[in-house]
C-alpha cells in the first residue's frame, strides 16, 4: 500500500493503475454507469443522464477530503479504462467498499484487486473504522468479492426502496458493528 500522501497519486497494484477519480474521467464513468449490463442485478440503479453521474463524480472527488476515496481503474499496460472503485467513508461511521467493472474485464479478478486496495487504504487512514460491503443477494458475484475479501455477514434484510420488493440486500463487514453503525448501512 502506498503512503497516505501517495494516496491522490495514480499507483500500481497488480494489474491496475489506479488513480483518484477526476472530472476527465467523467465520460468513461458516464459511460459505464449507463450500460444496462452493468445494472443487470439493480436496473433502477442505471445512470440514464449525464448530470447523475457528474454529480456523481463530485461527491466522489469530495471523499477524498477524508483521505481516500474511489479511484478510476485503468490496465497499467494500455491505459485501458477498467472501471470504478475504492472505499469511501459513510458518515463517519464505516468505510464501504465499491466497484464498477466494464463488461469487457468482468471476471478476471479486477473488482477484488481494486476492493483490496481500497480497504488497504482505509485501513491505513483510519483502522478503528470498520469496513462494509454493502449488495444485492441475488448478486452471487459481489457476494462471493466480500467474501474473499475475509468480510462476513453483519445484516440481510429488505432492500428499502428498492423498485423490486422482493430485493434483499447483505450488508458484509470486517468486525462487529454496533445497531447504531448498522442503521447508517442500511440508509
Amino acid at each position: 500500500m502506498p503512503a497516505v500522501s501517495a494516496l491522490t497519486e495514480p499507483f500500481v497494484t497488480g494489474e491496475l493503475m489506479l488513480s483518484p477519480v477526476s472530472r476527465d474521467d467523467l465520460p468513461e464513468i458516464h459511460r459505464l454507469h449507463a450500460d444496462p449490463a452493468v445494472w443487470r442485478h439493480l436496473p433502477s440503479g442505471r445512470h440514464r443522464t449525464l448530470l447523475r453521474t457528474r454529480e456523481m463524480v463530485e461527491a466522489y472527488i469530495d471523499d477524498w477530503r477524508h483521505g481516500v476515496g474511489y479511484w478510476t481503474a485503468r490496465l497499467r499496460s494500455s491505459g485501458d479504462y477498467v472501471g470504478i472503485g475504492g472505499c469511501r467513508l459513510r458518515e463517519a461511521t464505516a468505510w464501504n467498499i465499491y466497484y464498477r467493472i466494464d463488461p469487457a474485464y468482468q471476471g478476471r479478478g479486477f473488482a477484488t484487486e481494486i476492493a483490496r486496495a481500497g480497504m488497504g487504504a482505509a485501513t491505513h487512514i483510519d483502522p478503528d473504522i470498520p469496513i462494509s460491503a454493502i449488495l444485492l443477494e441475488h448478486n452471487l458475484t459481489s457476494k462471493a468479492v466480500a467474501e474473499k475479501l475475509g468480510l462476513r455477514l453483519a445484516w440481510r434484510g429488505p432492500d428499502e426502496g428498492n423498485p423490486d420488493p422482493d430485493a434483499v440486500r447483505l450488508i458484509y463487514t470486517d468486525r462487529d458493528v454496533t445497531p447504531e453503525q448498522l442503521d447508517v448501512l442500511r440508509s
